[in-house]
Formats: C-alpha cells, sequence, structure tokens
C-alpha cells in the first residue's frame, strides 16, 4: 500500500500557507514533491517550535512524506503503519500479510509521527507513554527513526 500521491501545487499551497502563519517569506525552493514535502516537515515543525497548531495541509504534506521515506529505508510489506487520517504504508521486509487485520500494526496521531520521524521524540517513550499503538513482532520502528531533520524555517 504505497503513500498517497503528493500533488506538487497542494503541497505547494500547503507551504505558502503554513509560512504565511509563521510570518516567512515565500517558497523560493523547488516546486518537486520531494522538495515541497520537506518543506511541508520543516512548517509543521517550525510551527510547533513556536506554539503554533500546524496548518493542516501542511501536516498532511509532512506526514505522506515521511511515510514515504520509511516505505523507502525499509522496503517490505510486513508492517502496516497507519497515521489517520493522513496516511498509511506497509514496510519492513518479512512475511507478507494480504487479507484481514495485518499480525504487526503501528498506529499514532499525525504529530507524534512528525516528532517520531525528526527524531524528536523517542521510539521507547512513544509506545510507553501510549501515543504510539504497536502489536505484533515486527512492528518496532526504532531501527529506522529518525527519518529526517527539520530545517529551520526563516522569517522575514
Amino acid at each position: 500500500m504505497p503513500a498517497r500521491r503528493l500533488d506538487p501545487q497542494r503541497l505547494l499551497d500547503a507551504v505558502t500557507a503554513q509560512r504565511a502563519a509563521l510570518r516567512a517569506g515565500p517558497w523560493t525552493g523547488p516546486v518537486t514533491v520531494p522538495a515541497l514535502g520537506a518543506a511541508c516537515l520543516d512548517g509543521a515543525i517550525a510551527a510547533t517550535d513556536v506554539g503554533l497548531a500546524p496548518q493542516r495541509e501542511a501536516l498532511r504534506g509532512a506526514v505522506i512524506h515521511t511515510l514515504g521515506l520509511l516505505e523507502s529505508l525499509a522496503p517490505g510489506r510486513s508492517v502496516e503503519v497507519r497515521v489517520p487520517p493522513f496516511g498509511a504504508v506497509q514496510c519492513v521486509s518479512g512475511p507478507r500479510h494480504t487479507r484481514g487485520t495485518p499480525p504487526n500494526v503501528v498506529e499514532t496521531d499525525a504529530m507524534t509521527w512528525i516528532m517520531l520521524a525528526t527524531g524528536r521524540t523517542e521510539w521507547p517513550d512513544a509506545v510507553a507513554g501510549g501515543a504510539v499503538r504497536a502489536s505484533g513482532p515486527r512492528a518496532d520502528l526504532a531501527p529506522y527513526l529518525p527519518l529526517a531533520s527539520a530545517a529551520p524555517v526563516v522569517a522575514g
């Protein structure tokens, strides 16, 4: 199950809105899905750093971008990672699951996923605190995290 396709224009709109909420200048980077996905991630983290809720579309872009990174880093179909309502992927090598509820499932909310993906929250802490529900013998994503770092969004 691949991460949802990302539309560059929708991502650009999300980056523009997030940067406006942060009072940062306009986006001057490439208008490509990878660059805009990373910019959504940067913007979502920057928003939380200044006490703002990330813009919904920027958060969506950040989640789908990082799920795609996980899919690339840990190819396979033995673990299903769910970040409702934005996306889900199957990853990690091992026995493939095809019907019903997978035996290895990870589920969390979007902000927890972003914090895990950027290394701002540690996997064991998120699981122990109940922010991540992980079931099954292959559902430990700690070896694959963090997936990215967030660059600062410069205001002005």
